[in-house]
Formats: C-alpha cells, sequence, structure tokens
C-alpha cells in the first residue's frame, strides 16, 4: 500500500486493473486460469513501473495491448488479422473525397454560390451525365415529346372494374412516330427515361379522344382486346416529359 500512497499513478493504474480483468474473463471458462495469471503479472508488472513515475496513461495502453496479445494467441488469430480494416464513413466518389467532412464542404459551397448575385450556371450539372446514359432512340423519343407534347397511352384490362386482370400495359405509338430503331425496346427506353427523371407515366388522359381511337385501332392493342375477351376494355393514360425533361430537351437537344 505504501507504493499506491507515495505515487498518484499507481492508483489510475489499479483503478483501471479491474477493467482488463473483465476483458480476461470474456473469454470464457475454459481460459480462465491463465488470463487470471496473466493478468497477475501484467497489473503486478505496472504497479512496480507507476511506483518509478513513468506515465500511468501509458502503462494502462501497454497492459491492454499485451492482454490482448495474450487473447489472440489463444483465439488462434494472428496479429495482422486480429482488427479488421476500417470502413470509411462513405464509399468514395468517382470524382473525389466523399467523407462527410468533404460533403459538408460541397454542400457549404453550393449554399454560398446560391448567394452570389454575379454565380450564372448556364445548365444543371446532371445534364452531361444524363446524356451519357441516354441511348440514341432515347434522344429521338425525346426530342418527339419536346416537339409533339404528351402523348397517348392505354392499358388493355379484363374483367369488371373493381376486379379486373391487367393483359398489357403501356400500348402507345411513341416508338414508330419518333423513329426509333429498335422499336422493340420501347419499353425499356421509357423506364430509362423516367429513371432519369424526364419523362411521367400520368394517368390523366388526353382531352383529345380521337387520339385514343387511332391508337385503339393499332394491332397491339387489338391482339390484347381479343385475348381479354369479352369483359375486355382499355384504360387511357399519358405519356408527357417532366419540367426537368422540357428543359434538359430545350438545352441539350436541337428542336427546331
Amino acid at each position: 500500500m505504501s507504493e499506491a500512497g507515495d505515487n498518484p499513478g499507481v492508483g489510475e493504474v489499479l483503478r483501471a486493473a479491474p477493467g482488463l480483468a473483465r476483458i480476461a474473463a470474456g473469454v470464457g471458462w475454459r481460459a480462465a486460469g491463465d488470463a487470471a495469471g496473466a493478468y497477475v503479472n501484467g497489473a503486478s508488472r505496472m504497479v512496480r513501473a507507476a511506483s518509478r513515475g513513468e506515465s500511468a496513461t501509458q502503462i494502462v495502453q501497454e497492459g491492454r495491448s499485451e492482454l490482448r496479445s495474450y487473447l489472440r494467441g489463444w483465439l488462434g488469430v494472428p496479429d495482422g488479422q486480429a482488427r479488421a480494416p476500417a470502413r470509411p464513413a462513405l464509399e468514395s466518389g468517382r470524382n473525389g473525397d466523399a467523407s462527410v467532412a468533404a460533403l459538408r464542404h460541397r454542400g457549404e459551397e453550393l449554399l454560398r454560390r446560391s448567394a452570389d448575385l454575379d454565380e450564372d450556371a448556364e445548365s444543371h450539372p446532371a445534364y452531361m451525365r444524363i446524356l451519357d446514359a441516354l441511348a440514341p432512340d432515347e434522344a429521338r423519343i425525346l426530342r418527339f415529346l419536346a416537339r409533339g407534347g404528351a402523348q397517348p397511352s392505354v392499358d388493355v384490362r379484363a374483367g369488371v372494374p373493381l376486379a379486373s386482370q391487367l393483359v398489357a400495359q403501356g400500348c402507345t405509338m411513341i416508338a414508330e412516330e419518333a423513329g426509333c430503331r429498335h422499336q422493340d425496346r420501347l419499353h425499356a427506353y421509357l423506364d430509362n427515361l423516367h429513371r432519369l427523371g424526364l419523362v411521367w407515366f400520368s394517368r390523366e388522359p388526353l382531352r383529345d379522344a380521337r387520339r385514343y381511337q387511332v391508337l385503339e385501332a393499332q394491332g397491339p392493342v387489338t391482339d390484347a382486346l381479343e385475348r381479354a375477351g369479352r369483359t375486355g376494355r382499355t384504360v387511357r393514360r399519358s405519356i408527357v416529359l417532366t419540367p426537368f425533361g422540357e428543359d434538359f430537351c430545350a438545352v441539350c437537344l436541337p428542336l427546331e
């Protein structure tokens, strides 16, 4: 007890020692005897080192390190595999650092630029990436929608209204009228344009019912109605550019 009273660092080591004992006990009953022996030997050495005036913090850290090394040896885990590499806060972006601090800095920069009266962005920064994600036929579809406006689309259903079954979905003449080279890929094209935020699949029909009469006379629709039987019917919808899509077309595509 004289050593602990003469040196305040010894008391700090003794207070930390029960934590080391709990770590040693956590390995299970089978290793309890060996771990306890390692704990006693390590704690005794730490007290002697503290009595010589060494840093208490350094002594505790060294003791913990030695105990972890002992436990890894008992478990058969090599030192190099004891700890998995730290996972970054966020995956690194393609264009640079994507840590939380870097993202916060970019956000602050955007807010600063938004308050700058001299800031005059000519186009949305996403437009270049969108152009890289478009197929040539998709550019034709966008130009057609920008020129011709909303286009008719119909679903074919069978059965009564409250218990009907979908027979055909999204029948439209956009591929033919836009001059797409691969007309069989129209639904994939439209899905990609919707994913990019350029088109809407609206539930609202067009006001001009004659445009639906032309569409409903086309082969895909009549075939679907025949499969639906006597309860077959069409549900009229429309496909339109979003406001974002309208601006994209005005900036990026030759519409004249």
